[in-house]
Parts: structure tokens; C-alpha cells; sequence
């Protein structure tokens, strides 16, 4: 079964099938259509939408399934507005809605998130995340299903400041930007506290900290600033025994081990992370989930992208953590025929 697969994974015990998660792919409706023979598109009511896209996990026996509940609504309106390209089937994502609530990098430097947005309830915050674990389970009752944050640290800044005024305080004055992380850790350390009172056994820590190419922040700022104020948070959802899952976009090869050891249980990695070598380092001791390379589904041949699966699988077959995934998603954008291609050769080289 799905769920006893995932689980084994999870605890690190080598089910007989490499065990799979996918983004995305279940809103894809040509996809969606094509596999389950459900006609739904974008347009379609959202509970017509919800059966299909259940239908289509259920298909493709996702094992784990990727969910968070805090986000940027947390901030109350108070943060940066980017707008949004289009991504999803449809445009429906598109935004371009663009603005910032700060008018130089000394304001972002004087800001105190806990001055702005408060203290949270904890014992409510606690049951939304309960709840929101509950509604997983019932949704996905044959996967690991979880509840998080998203804006844990590096990602609620970049949300609150917008990239422009992020990287022109951090190059002002580093120092003080590292005091603005300090505080912004006091503040969100609530909601890791409200986390480990859940009864979420399973909990994702969302954090893009790097872009494509790597730090864009010198690292031994991330050293002195982010991974110690990590440690802290996470503090307290290791003393309630949950199992903590870290995902970050981008190539974070470089900070893998300070990722570790401030107490995750595991990983969630595009392609640009060395899977390699985390598979090296940490594949007998963690999860890791991982890591084709969507842009071979969307613009290789059938032999590119059996080989990116190959190439996946020779790393984490041996592993009794890893969870097979594209990354970072399956876009609406990718035809459907190297998509089920891909599918195809998971299924067949899934077995161990």
C-alpha cells in the first residue's frame, strides 16, 4: 500500500518500491484528464477540480504529499506585493498587483516584526495546524500527509521586504540585517511553538535561502544569522517528536550539512542540490526527496528523460529514505506525453 510505503520510508526501514511524491502535477489537467478520463480544466467548479486532482494522486500513488498552512497571509497585509507570473493552467496564478511598504534600507533595518504584527494565540494556532493535518489525512488517506510553515525565515523576509529592499539592507549593513533575522526568528518562533503543540506528526519547514546559482548573501552571514535562529526554532518540534521535512528551492549543495544538523529529519531538493551527495553523506540517516529535472520533461527526448529517472534512481535505490519526485514541479506547460513518459519509467524502475 501507498501510505505503508511512505511510512516505511519515513522511518527509514526500505520498502520494497521507491515511494513517490510529485508538485503540480496534480493540477494539470490535461494530465489530470488523460490519466483519469475525468474532463475538468481550470474552469471547472473547485469540487470538480478536488475529485479529479484526488483522482490523479491516487493514480500516480503519491506516497507523500507536500503541504504547508502558515504563509504570507500571516503578515496581515503588511508586506511586500511582487506580483506573479504565469505559471498555473490557465494563468490562473498570474498577479500583477506590485508595491512595498518600505521606502529605504533604513526602514527595513529598523523594522520589528513583533512591534508590527504581534502576538499570535498559541493554543488556536495550535488546532488550525491540527486541523489542517486532519483535513490532509482524510483528502490523502494513502499518503504521508503534513502541515507547516512557509515563511520560516529567509522566505518570510524576502515576502515582507521584496527582493530590492532585501538585498540593498543586507548590503548596507549586514550586520544589522542579521539583527532584523533575529527578531523576525523571535516573531515566527510562535508559530513553531504552536507546530510542536499539534498533534502533526509529520511537519514541513519551507525556507528558500539560495537562488539558482547559490547563496546570494555572504555564507558566513547564513552562519551567524539564519542556521543558529534555525536550531532554535526547530527546538521545540524535536522535544515533541515530530519529524521535521526541509525544503528549499535553489542549489543549497553548500549548506547541506548546516541544514542538517540543525535538526531535520529531512530534505526536499531541486535539482540544481547535490543529491549525490547527500545521498553520500546522510542517505542512511535521513530522508531525502528528489530531484528529476523538470526542464528535461518539458523539452527532452523519451531517452532524456528515462535517464534523468535512471539517473535519480542509481542515487537513492539504495537508500531506504528516498522518495522519488521531479523538481521542483510538473508545470501545465509540460507535454503530456514526456510526462507520462516519465511516469513510466518510475513504475519501471521503482522496484527493489
Amino acid at each position: 500500500m501507498s501510505l505503508a510505503d511512505g511510512m516505511a520510508a519515513m522511518n527509514l526501514e526500505m520498502p520494497g518500491r521507491v515511494p513517490r511524491t510529485e508538485y503540480s502535477a496534480e493540477s494539470h489537467w490535461d494530465l489530470v484528464r488523460r490519466v483519469t478520463g475525468i474532463s475538468v480544466d481550470h474552469a471547472s467548479p473547485s469540487e470538480a477540480r478536488s475529485a479529479a486532482s484526488n483522482a490523479f494522486v491516487k493514480a500516480w500513488n503519491y506516497d507523500f504529499v507536500w503541504n504547508i498552512l502558515t504563509n504570507s497571509a500571516a503578515f496581515n497585509g503588511f508586506y511586500t506585493k511582487m506580483g506573479h507570473a504565469e505559471y498555473a493552467s490557465g494563468g490562473t496564478d498570474f498577479d500583477s498587483q506590485v508595491g512595498c511598504p518600505f521606502d529605504s534600507p533604513e526602514d527595513v533595518l529598523r523594522f520589528d516584526p513583533m512591534e508590527q504584527y504581534g502576538r499570535i494565540d498559541l493554543k488556536a494556532e495550535a488546532k488550525k495546524f491540527g486541523d489542517d493535518c486532519k483535513n490532509q489525512r482524510q483528502r490523502y488517506p494513502d499518503a504521508v500527509t503534513m502541515t507547516g510553515v512557509y515563511i520560516t525565515l529567509m522566505s518570510g523576509l524576502i515576502d515582507i521586504f521584496g527582493w530590492d529592499m532585501l538585498l540593498m539592507a543586507a548590503g548596507t549593513d549586514e550586520k544589522a540585517f542579521g539583527g532584523v533575522a533575529n527578531r523576525y526568528a523571535d516573531w515566527i518562533l510562535q508559530y513553531f511553538e504552536a507546530l510542536a503543540d499539534s498533534d502533526a506528526p509529520t511537519v514541513m519547514v519551507h525556507d528558500d535561502i539560495v537562488w539558482t546559482s547559490g547563496a546570494f548573501l555572504n555564507p558566513a552571514w547564513y552562519r551567524e544569522f539564519i542556521f543558529p535562529n534555525y536550531k532554535r526554532l526547530f527546538a521545540p518540534l524535536r522535544e515533541s517528536g515530530k519529524k521535521i521535512i526541509y525544503t528549499s528551492d535553489g542549489n543549497f549543495t553548500e549548506f547541506i550539512d548546516d541544514v542538517v544538523a540543525s535538526g531535520v529529519h529531512g530534505l526536499v531538493m531541486e535539482p540544481t542540490t547535490d543529491m549525490a551527495r547527500v545521498a553520500e553523506k546522510y542517505g542512511k540517516t535521513h530522508v531525502f526527496v528528489g530531484n528529476a529535472d523538470t526542464r528535461i520533461l518539458l523539452s527532452g527526448t523519451k531517452d532524456d528523460i528515462r535517464n534523468e529517472v535512471r539517473r535519480c534512481m542509481d542515487i537513492g535505490k539504495k537508500c531506504p529514505g528516498f522518495f522519488m519526485a521531479v523538481g521542483n514541479h510538473i508545470p501545465a506547460n509540460t507535454p503530456v506525453e514526456n510526462a507520462l513518459c516519465y511516469n513510466e519509467a518510475y513504475e519501471d524502475l521503482s522496484r527493489r
